[in-house]
């Protein structure tokens, strides 16, 4: 099967994906042709990004950051929450240190984070 090997083509097909999604439904039949190049294409401009844009699982400290974010917490709230100093916080947040595993678990349980994104798992 064919795959696309470069920029110019992985945007020509993402180009002719837009086209398609004007003309194509979700109640286009299977076996339309339109809906067949739609299907096709966007098998092979997955690939591409996968390969070429891959998406990584955010770090902790991103997702804590989203969280506080979220939540509309600072990180004044956060130290608080925590029983920390802020200048503790502010290290983990900088990313100059790492949490204890007791931060950790308050960290999941006080911002709602899957354990497994705490230990890095």
């Amino acid at each position: 099967m064919a795959t696309i090997k470069n920029e110019k083509q992985y945007q020509a097909a993402c180009e002719r994906i837009n086209e398609l999604l004007k003309v194509v439904s979700n109640d286009t039949p299977a076996d339309n042709k339109d809906m067949v190049e739609l299907d096709l294409l966007s098998d092979l401009v997955a690939d591409y990004e996968e390969e070429h844009y891959p998406i990584v699982a955010p770090t902790l400290v991103e997702t804590i950051k989203l969280r506080l974010f979220e939540m509309g917490l600072t990180q004044m709230r956060l130290a608080e929450m925590l029983g920390l100093s802020n200048a503790r916080v502010s290290e983990i947040l900088n990313g100059k240190s790492e949490p204890s595993l007791k931060i950790g678990r308050e960290l999941s349980r006080q911002l709602n984070i899957d354990p497994a994104i705490v230990l890095g798992v």
